[in-house]
């Protein structure tokens, strides 16, 4: 069935905006690290401020989690279901996820609602592009994966940096609060503009989780969660390195996320037109330019240039990997595009985790708050490891 253009657009312009809500939840809570601390784990930061920041840093450890069990679990359980009525479902999930963020009392009810949040993330980005790439066509389906991602990136140059504001200045819990209706109001504009297509009959448990038995898929997905595990090193305690590195105020931290958004949208943006041209060449540019922007980032964060220099360059990179990685695993899992697509982002969100627990790991450890960036060099040239072996495996077979 042909969508007529101006209804096209409009319906990739939903799923964006569904991915406009999912940036801001995962990464506002980066910028409000030390405000959220400072309420929920009043008692240690009173007296090791460092200390319950690393702790509140488990926040987005458990978020990142929600989105590894999520994604291919909901993608798996749900490969038969209409995509649209599948992204209504994960929506409002968002929207009682956000809203639980914005009002439960304790750091640990707080903790769960973050893992709530989080499950429906993978699954919503796998299939918000694989209706994307359909509406765009095969010709341009990295272009069409990066138009919903570009939700996610726009996110970071506008509204994390307000959410961290309205946080700062109106209680953190505000910020999840203006999450919560921005997925209502997506929800309204998915029901509105998505065309309906029925499920895939064929479509099976059994065959989406085929998709594990491919070493290709493991490889890549080894890409993502290791090598992507340097952006979120540094990423997860910018707000820190802001006020006690720069020696900035807090008022600075939302335009040093601006910074990183508008790198990620730059990123974005160029990875899909590369992406489509050449999945290979994008990753390597990707990969290797995450490890040479996050050890920029540990040498010149002292200084306010070094530090809005060195993370635009950081979010740029970051950016540019996504709509590869999504691409080169459709490419390899065969027919089971749904677990494919939703496995992206499990993998990119273990590396949320990985970078997250191993940055707050070295802070504790008195390293310094520069620490997770070393921590970040490292798994960011793992993960380059993983990608040459990934090419390796295609030359064997070409020969074979």
């Amino acid at each position: 069935m042909d969508v007529p253009a101006a209804r096209r657009w409009l319906a990739i312009l939903a799923l964006a905006l569904g991915g406009f809500g999912i940036g801001v939840t995962e990464f506002v809570t980066m910028g409000l690290l030390p405000n959220i601390a400072a309420d929920l784990l009043p008692g240690q930061y009173a007296v090791d401020a460092a200390g319950a920041n690393a702790n509140a840093g488990l926040l987005v450890s458990a978020y990142a989690l929600g989105v590894v069990v999520g994604a291919p679990t909901i993608a798996a359980a749900a490969a038969r279901w209409p995509r649209k009525r599948l992204l209504l479902v994960l929506v409002a999930v968002f929207v009682v996820g956000n809203l639980l963020s914005a009002i439960l009392p304790s750091f640990g009810l707080v903790l769960a609602a973050r893992f709530l949040s989080a499950l429906p993330h993978g699954a919503y980005f796998g299939i918000a592009s694989l209706v994307a790439a359909s509406l765009m066509g095969p010709d341009k389906r990295a272009r069409g994966v990066a138009f919903v991602l570009g939700g996610l990136t726009i996110a970071n140059v506008v509204g994390v940096p307000f959410g961290t504001f309205l946080g700062q200045n109106f209680g953190w819990r505000s910020a999840y609060l203006m999450v919560g209706i921005i997925f209502a109001v997506t929800f309204v504009a998915i029901a509105l503009t998505v065309p309906f297509r029925p499920g895939d009959p064929t479509a099976t448990m059994r065959n989406e989780l085929k998709a594990f038995t491919r070493l290709q898929v493991w490889l890549t997905l080894a890409v993502g969660s290791i090598g992507f595990g340097g952006v979120f090193a540094v990423y997860t305690y910018v707000a820190p390195v802001v006020t006690d590195v720069t020696r900035q105020g807090d008022g600075f931290v939302p335009w040093v996320l601006v910074a990183f958004g508008v790198g990620m949208t730059i990123g974005n943006a160029l990875a899909g037109w590369l992406t489509d041209r050449s999945v290979k060449r994008s990753l390597v540019i990707g990969i290797l330019g995450t490890g040479v922007s996050v050890l920029a980032f540990a040498l010149t964060a002292h200084t306010v240039a070094g530090l809005m220099i060195s993370i635009f360059f950081v979010g740029a990179f970051a950016g540019s990997c996504s709509p590869a990685i999504q691409t080169r695993l459709m490419d390899v899992s065969h027919n089971a595009q749904t677990i494919a697509a939703a496995l992206n982002h499990s993998a990119l969100n273990i590396g949320n985790t990985l970078g997250a627990f191993l940055g707050g790991v070295a802070i504790a450890a008195g390293f310094g708050y520069l620490a997770p960036a070393y921590v970040g060099v490292g798994l960011a040239a793992l993960g380059f490891v993983a990608l040459l072996a990934s090419f390796a495996v295609d030359r064997a077979r070409s020969r074979a």
